[in-house]
């Protein structure tokens, strides 16, 4: 699994302006004010990131931040012979670690962020602080000089298996398809891939849409991947999991399980649609 939806973080100050143009087709400033005039390079009815947004809204004028990320596909895998799911599970150190870590220590996350509001504000782009800084920064976690630190576990979530739609020559399904192999070693055919639906992501920061998939496979689809490896070279360390059908549901509500929305849905789009098949009680 790659980082979420292939991010491709902006560097974004809401105090900076941002064109964003009327309705499609370029005319109209209602409902969008625009801040700045576009480049003439780009067509009006895209959405041209400077450094933040500013729109009216309700007749407020309101600022944001987001990121732009790539669009992705997830896929609901049924193994058929052993009656289980296969997740994936991977540590997060953006941002689920960090809301850990933050919430544990609020004082402390204030008085770095101020200090490192200081930092910026003084050393005024002079060469290789930022990297000394870094530097001290490691040396202090690895002499243990910071205290309190929440167990990695706090940032590991099961998921499904996902990734961006980063090739453009390929459709959703051979994307998906790709990931299944390469992320937890079962070759399914394209034609085996069952759209579920589509939705979207973070709408609140990114609104990338997310393109949901099921599929079955059994024992003779897998083609050795050992389970728990990824390619280093891809600086990934994901674990293929397996969660037993009879126990799907309590998982999906389980709150003590670290999870995402997609394995939910699923779990739920699974027992709604597929039980009949597999004569599965769905009580919750």
């Amino acid at each position: 699994m790659r980082p979420p939806a292939g991010e491709r973080a902006l560097s974004v100050n809401s105090h900076e302006t941002m064109h964003v143009c009327g309705p499609c087709g370029g005319e109209g400033e209602d409902p969008f004010l625009r801040t700045s005039p576009p480049p003439e390079s780009l067509p009006l009815c895209s959405l041209h990131t400077y450094d933040g947004l500013r729109h009216m809204e309700n007749g407020t004028r309101k600022s944001w931040d987001f990121m732009q990320t790539h669009d992705s596909v997830s896929v609901l895998i049924f193994n058929t012979t052993r009656h289980c799911f296969i997740l994936v599970k991977q540590f997060r150190p953006a941002a689920v670690y960090m809301c850990e870590w933050e919430k544990s220590q609020p004082e402390k996350v204030k008085e770095k962020v101020s200090e490192e509001a200081g930092k910026d504000a003084s050393k005024g782009g002079e060469p290789g602080v930022e990297s000394a800084e870094t530097e001290t920064d490691n040396a202090e976690l690895d002499s243990g000089h910071i205290q309190d630190i929440p167990p990695a576990s706090v940032g590991v979530t099961y998921e499904l298996c996902a990734r961006p739609v980063d090739k453009p020559d390929l459709s959703l399904e051979e994307i998906a398809r790709q990931e299944v192999l390469e992320e937890c070693g079962y070759d399914v055919p394209v034609t085996k891939l069952r759209r579920i639906t589509s939705y979207r992501l973070g709408v609140g920061v990114t609104g990338a849409k997310q393109t949901m998939f099921y599929a079955e496979v059994s024992d003779e689809n897998c083609v050795g991947v050992a389970e728990g490896s990824r390619q280093a070279s891809e600086g990934e360390l994901v674990e293929v999991v397996k969660v037993p059908l009879h126990e799907a549901i309590r998982f999906a509500y389980d709150e003590n399980i670290p999870k995402t929305m997609g394995v939910i849905f699923s779990f739920v789009w699974f027992h709604s649609n597929m039980s009949p098949k597999y004569k599965i009680s769905t009580n919750v």
